[in-house]
């Protein structure tokens, strides 16, 4: 089984016409922050992917694994960069995060050893939770301590909709509440401590009286009835929450706020996401490149072959075209806008990105890009889903064109050509 390609021969490039930088094109990172993102990179290639085998498997020998990760990351001075300073995070605004994302996100792994996982958890807590529960609980999430995850999407509505949701949660008249209901495709709910839960707390179906709880695993009720595999990987989760009590101050923010605060989250999420399939993009482009100088047949190289050399083109225009439109995203976010339109176009092109460069890395790889050796089936895998993760692509495509057509001025300050002179 072998699809490496190639056909006509072209010459190397000379050796001083090689460039000095990844080709892949990052943008200009500041002078301070250099050291910083070359420290966290080379923790993630050097000690984080090593054990991707372990932490792909779950179970006991992840969890301890990824601990000693963590460990070692806060030995390091890497723990919790983009997190809050005043709940034991290093307080790195977004845009200077965003130069030290893609290296953290390069392995899936890399948010969850360096502490950055829980960044939507722990804002969304501090700006909305409880008093009680924020002195209580979002400092135990920055230690790492207390592990969370977010429940949104159930079996039986479509994602794209959470006003259809069926998961209730009852008012008692001592000020709890009580909720039934079922949520699958949750990452992390198997170790998770906490479960972020959208639920309906009035209405009916289609009312958007829907709001956030913040539930306990521990809690009567609540169980973990499967894992999802993901095209053969793990990671996903289905609960069912059974009469599960919570207390009412683990209410997230108003009674019928959930709408509102979920999209402050999936704005930030998404953008997230794009930084971190970037890092994985320029992983595939790396291992791609090295395989095609490295793979000799009787004709030469993989690297002197025009089908070779074009599925390197490709990715390389892909990466670049993709990266400026996610770092408008962030720049926009970090300036206080809402981003929708930058959050949507950077969305729908960084997931189509990933799959088109892991595609093409693995073409070169050719069965070796298939097996166990190298860490492309996982990109891949990543890739595909991504055009799923945080809404469809479908879905961001009609809000992007919907946003633009609805702001487009009716009438173009150029309607027709103007007539010839008369002669």
């Amino acid at each position: 089984m072998n699809s490496e390609q190639g056909t006509t021969r072209t010459e190397a490039p000379a050796e001083e016409d090689r460039p000095t930088r990844p080709a892949s094109g990052r943008p200009h990172c500041p002078p301070e922050l250099i050291p910083l993102r070359d420290r966290v990179e080379r923790f993630v290639r050097e000690r984080v992917m090593p054990c991707e085998p372990v932490l792909d498997g779950g179970g006991p020998d992840a969890r301890r694994a990824l601990r000693t990760l963590q460990q070692e990351a806060k030995a390091a001075g890497l723990w919790a960069l983009p997190l809050p300073a005043e709940h034991g995070g290093q307080g790195l605004p977004l845009a200077d995060y965003a130069h030290l994302a893609e290296a953290e996100g390069a392995s899936d792994h890399g948010p969850a050893a360096l502490g950055s996982a829980p960044l939507l958890d722990v804002l969304m807590l501090d700006r909305h939770a409880t008093t009680a529960v924020r002195e209580g609980l979002v400092r135990r999430l920055v230690t790492g301590d207390l592990r969370t995850c977010y429940a949104m999407t159930e079996p039986e509505t479509p994602g794209t909709d959470p006003a259809q949701a069926a998961t209730r949660a009852e008012a008692g008249p001592d000020g709890t509440w009580t909720l039934h209901g079922r949520k699958w495709f949750i990452s992390g709910a198997g170790d998770a401590d906490l479960v972020t839960v959208l639920a309906r707390t009035g209405g009916t179906d289609g009312d958007e009286e829907l709001s956030l709880l913040l539930v306990p695993t521990t809690a009567p009720g609540f169980r973990v009835l499967r894992e999802l595999p993901v095209l053969g990987a793990g990671g996903q989760w289905e609960i069912a929450l059974d009469g599960v009590t919570v207390p009412g101050d683990h209410l997230i923010g108003a009674r019928g706020q959930a709408l509102r605060i979920a999209g402050e989250r999936l704005g930030l999420g998404r953008t997230l996401r794009c930084l971190r399939w970037l890092g994985q993009a320029e992983r595939a482009f790396d291992l791609m490149c090295a395989r095609a100088r490295t793979r000799t047949r009787r004709s030469g190289p993989l690297a002197d072959h025009q089908l070779v050399q074009q599925l390197v083109f490709d990715s390389l225009l892909a990466l670049r075209t993709t990266r400026p439109l996610v770092h408008e995203a962030v720049a926009e976010l970090a300036a206080g806008g809402s981003a929708r339109l930058e959050t949507g176009l950077a969305k729908v092109a960084a997931a189509r990105m990933l799959q088109q460069v892991t595609d093409a890395a693995i073409q070169v790889h050719g069965a070796a890009g298939l097996g166990p050796d190298t860490a492309l089936p996982a990109l891949f895998r990543t890739g595909r889903t991504a055009r799923l993760l945080d809404g469809p692509d479908e879905l961001h495509i009609s809000s992007v064109a919907r946003r633009v057509l609805r702001d487009h001025p009716a009438d173009p300050a150029v309607t027709s050509c103007p007539a010839p002179p008369a002669r």
